[in-house]
């Protein structure tokens, strides 16, 4: 939930995502040092990796482009979409699922049924190619 707020603020009001990291875990304090640092690594890894999570997104969902999405959704397949690629040590069917429930609580009426729709592609997608996380490299 804390990454997914931050990778929002960020993606709206483009503030610098270490202030934006800070400022949610103030609000949320205490905050754990292991959630701190799974924040830190999901929000990092999702900024670096941006360029190539977003096509991989456009592509499983053709009928609504990236910019068309609500910033809740956009965000969360972003995360999720870097934990089937990047994080093998996630279960895909997890990170699917834990997407689809954020998805549920905080976009709109739809959301959670696109979201589960778009990570399955993209999941079955890299199945197929032999490229998700939880194969070779990752």
């Amino acid at each position: 939930m804390l990454a997914l707020q931050v990778l929002y603020e960020v993606d709206l009001t483009n503030h610098d995502p270490e202030e934006a990291m800070a400022r949610a875990f103030a609000e949320h304090a205490p905050v754990t040092d292991d959630v701190i640092a799974h924040v830190r690594s999901l929000v990092r890894g999702v900024l670096v990796e941006r360029e190539a999570l977003d096509p991989l997104i456009a592509a499983a969902a053709p009928a609504r482009s990236l910019g068309e999405q609500a910033a809740v959704e956009r965000n969360v397949l972003r995360i999720a979409t870097y934990e089937l690629t990047h994080a093998p040590d996630v279960p895909p069917k997890v990170a699917i699922n834990e997407a689809v429930e954020l998805a549920k609580r905080f976009g709109g009426e739809n959301s959670g049924r696109f979201i589960n729709g778009v990570l399955r592609t993209i999941y079955e997608e890299r199945t197929r190619s032999g490229t998700e996380a939880t194969g070779s490299a990752g």
